[in-house]
């Protein structure tokens, strides 16, 4: 049986693939996938691709468009989730700042360097109108990191996924106020260049695998009662986020996704254009 290493982010988009591993539908398919927890987001998930700790990630379309465009040895598989992401932008519960005007020229909190919490401050900086060039952050690692640092005052500001943090805005751990909605599919799965060439036809496998369960989590009429139950988020709260999400059930491509992410990251100053050059060849198998 073939075995792979994936890292995702302990979060509710990826409940598709945990029921697909734990239902045993990869080993039916002679494949055993090993799932790591990477609560460092796209950043941890990166660095496991470089240094070979991971073979295959779940990770956000922005961090790893940029990190194969700068270098890293890596493709593409196909898009996962299909829907933007809606960044929660989150403050010191007891702080006096109650819009998103009071933090230009605060430091951000991030996970790591090219972590989407990092690349969404850009654009969220960039869709206000300030100097991007100004911009301050603080790397602490995953989202405890972040509620410290709001907390301790070593951050004034952090970005992450809305409905990941409503349990710590009910327990007055940081304070929402707005939001950032990623102008593109949110998650795609990437591999090692590696395992690309050695593994296609078992990563093409593993992604049917994932779609078709994802579309019958979307179509369980318990789905909510199971995200609530496995992630500790409250009804409402779900019900939202499904009717903003959606997962890829047949595998297609989203090439104008990616020109989008891209001419973004041009336009912030987080790519350069001989970087950028040839980018299909570049990030897709």
């Amino acid at each position: 049986m073939k075995g792979f290493t994936i890292g995702g982010v302990p979060e509710h988009f990826n409940l598709p693939w945990r029921m697909a591993i734990e239902e045993g539908r990869f080993r039916e398919k002679g494949i055993q996938l090993h799932w790591s927890d990477m609560g460092g987001g796209t950043g941890q998930m990166i660095r496991g691709l470089e240094t070979g700790s991971l073979d295959i990630a779940v990770l956000l379309t922005e961090g790893i468009t940029k990190a194969v465009l700068q270098g890293l040895d890596a493709r593409i598989i196909q898009v996962y989730v299909t829907t933007p992401l809606h960044w929660g932008i989150h403050v010191p519960y007891h702080s006096q700042i109650t819009s998103v005007d009071q933090l230009e020229n605060q430091t951000f909190a991030i996970s790591r360097e090219g972590s989407g919490s990092h690349l969404m401050a850009y654009v969220k900086a960039n869709q206000e109108g300030w100097d991007t060039t100004k911009l301050k952050f603080n790397v602490i690692g995953d989202v405890y990191g972040g509620l410290w640092a709001l907390q301790n005052d070593e951050a004034q500001a952090f970005l992450w996924e809305k409905y990941t943090t409503h349990p710590y805005t009910e327990q007055k751990k940081c304070r929402y106020i707005d939001e950032v909605v990623t102008p593109w599919p949110c998650f795609v799965i990437a591999a090692r260049k590696e395992v690309v060439d050695k593994h296609l036809d078992d990563l093409e496998i593993i992604c049917d695998v994932v779609n078709e369960r994802a579309r019958d989590l979307k179509k369980n009429e318990d789905v909510v009662d199971l995200v609530c139950w496995r992630y500790n988020l409250r009804h409402g709260q779900v019900e939202n986020w499904l009717q903003e999400t959606d997962w890829n059930y047949d595998g297609i491509g989203y090439p104008l996704a990616f020109e989008k992410t891209i001419s973004y990251l041009l336009k912030l100053n987080l790519l350069e254009e001989v970087e950028a050059k040839d980018w299909r060849e570049k990030l897709f198998v």
